[in-house]
């Protein structure tokens, strides 16, 4: 990590945000001074320890570069060729890989004390009324989940930009950097795991439904990440503990059971969950 660090170029700071390709070898930097580099991981020296190569970057005195410090760096789910940036600048910008040019910008402007707007393709959609430190695609790509120090979240369709003005109420975020959060694959419906104080908000990502709150950790929770292969969400805070979270396992609903008390334990499941000593 330190050569990694020491390879960062046109950068003032240290890295803020780093995302690793998957199944791929390049991983995006984010700086605090708005700096953003692509590496390549490749070991070619074959050392335990070596320097990454930085293959490119948005230096400072690229036209689009963020104004102030980069909160969050995510690849598009299915295709490198394409990543995302947000900033305190209050802009979410999309960028072309191989060119490193924006393809789109999203402006968020004041249209009144509580009103903030997003431009996207000439049409203005309402946004948030503060800065957007947290961004996490589904699956698919087919949506893009944004939280602001508004305290709200909000689901946008990825193709046109409009918000699918899906109602999370009010989503605690007290934090003043980038908040990781993480969304499930696989899942029935899909949740949003949401770092909420020292618990873990669970949200259904396309109804808004609040379903349970995670509680484990003694501390903010910074983090967290959903493991697909084994349906396990994995959790950081700054107790300093890393915790995994499993579903809870219910016995098979018989099938004679009423259509009502189905549906009563198909929400009790997705209410249950035990924490793993792991």
């Amino acid at each position: 990590m330190l050569g990694l660090m020491a390879a960062r170029q046109a950068g003032l700071d240290d890295p803020e945000r780093l995302r690793r390709a998957e199944r791929t070898r390049s991983m995006l930097s984010g700086g605090s001074d708005g700096v953003i580099v692509l590496y390549d991981l490749e070991n070619l020296s074959r050392k335990p320890s070596y320097t990454c190569k930085a293959l490119f970057s948005v230096g400072r005195s690229h036209p689009d570069v963020h104004k102030f410090s980069v909160e969050t760096v995510q690849w598009y789910p299915h295709d490198t060729g394409m990543f995302t940036s947000s900033s305190f600048d209050k802009t979410l910008k999309i960028w072309d890989t191989n060119t490193l040019q924006v393809t789109d910008k999203k402006y968020w402007q004041c249209r009144g004390p509580h009103v903030m707007n997003i431009f996207w393709q000439q049409e203005a959609n309402t946004a948030h009324n503060g800065r957007v430190n947290g961004l996490c695609y589904t699956n698919d790509g087919l949506h893009l989940l944004t939280i602001g120090t508004d305290d709200r979240m909000r689901l946008w369709n990825s193709s046109t930009g409009e918000n699918t003005l899906v109602n999370y109420g009010k989503v605690c975020n007290e934090s003043r950097k980038g908040l990781k959060f993480s969304i499930s694959c696989g899942c029935n419906p899909e949740f949003a795991f949401v770092p909420y104080g020292s618990t873990i908000a669970v949200y259904t990502v396309f109804t808004g439904e609040l379903i349970t709150m995670l509680r484990g950790h003694y501390s903010t929770v910074n983090c967290c990440v959903f493991q697909p292969h084994f349906q396990e969400l994995y959790s950081g805070s700054k107790d300093c503990n890393i915790l995994a979270w499993i579903p809870a396992p219910r016995e098979p609903v018989p099938d004679d059971i009423s259509e009502k008390s189905e549906k009563q334990k198909t929400n009790s499941q997705q209410q249950d969950y035990l924490l793993s000593s792991d």
